[in-house]
């Protein structure tokens, strides 16, 4: 339990801190393990005063390095993470994508989504995963891809007769295109384009006119990719850690 100023922090879980005043709870805080192992904390204070005996308490309990992801338009709480110690590692683009009607590459079927088969589609997700740890790291892809494998939100794109890329599609009121991975020795023939240009016409034929999407500042690649497809920037994220 931690008393500051008339705030009382205290953890009342494994990862969860509340803040109270008079009885009343102010403030929450949370510590959330991400698939890769990295933890993220959120809080939900109703003043600054609040927020820093929070951030305070949960710093102050949990192993480093801490991470935090905000909406960049959000001036105020990102102050209060800075002012917590936090630094800015990335930034992620929030993109709407247009939907419409696209053409796939001849040499290159695409699977809809739910429709591949299980196995080799988790031989390539395992595959991608380990072309990703050896490179960037599986700390520079998008945050809700989670370690257990979903088939029914993948599309699969084969080439040859084996499945060579993947693309996630979270079906939201916007539908949310979390990933696109193609395998290390088939990159630059066309697959991701023809993996995104089979979602969109899928959306289009839907009635559906824009998915979002969110792409790491740094990934070159994919900014072009999303850009020649009339993807628009609608904001952005910061991801935050102290360590």
């Amino acid at each position: 339990m931690n008393h500051s100023g008339t705030a009382v922090v205290t953890r009342v879980a494994e990862r969860h801190w509340h803040a109270l005043e008079d009885d009343l709870v102010v403030g929450r805080g949370e510590a959330s393990r991400r698939p890769d192992g990295r933890t993220f904390l959120s809080i939900d204070a109703w003043h600054g005063a609040v927020f820093d005996h929070l951030a305070e308490a949960m710093l102050r309990d949990l192993p480093r390095p801490l991470h935090t992801v905000v909406d960049e338009a959000d001036l105020d709480l990102t102050t209060d993470w800075l002012r917590a110690g936090f630094s800015i590692r990335r930034r992620e683009w929030e993109y709407v994508v247009p939907t419409r009607a696209g053409e796939t590459p001849p040499d290159v079927t695409v699977i809809p989504v739910g429709e591949a088969e299980e196995k080799p589609l988790k031989e390539l997700d395992r595959v991608i995963r380990a072309e990703v740890e050896r490179t960037v790291g599986w700390q520079e892809m998008p945050a809700e891809v989670r370690s257990v494998l979903d088939p029914s939100r993948y599309a699969v794109a084969a080439r040859g007769g084996d499945y060579a890329g993947l693309v996630r599609v979270v079906p939201l009121r916007q539908p949310r295109i979390g990933l696109i991975a193609v395998r290390a020795e088939l990159r630059r023939r066309g697959i991701a384009r023809a993996l995104l240009a089979h979602v969109l016409d899928s959306l289009y034929h839907k009635g559906i006119e824009t998915a979002s999407a969110e792409v790491n500042e740094a990934n070159a690649a994919a900014t072009a990719l999303f850009e020649s497809f009339g993807a628009r920037r609608a904001g952005s994220n910061l991801e935050l850690v102290i360590r």
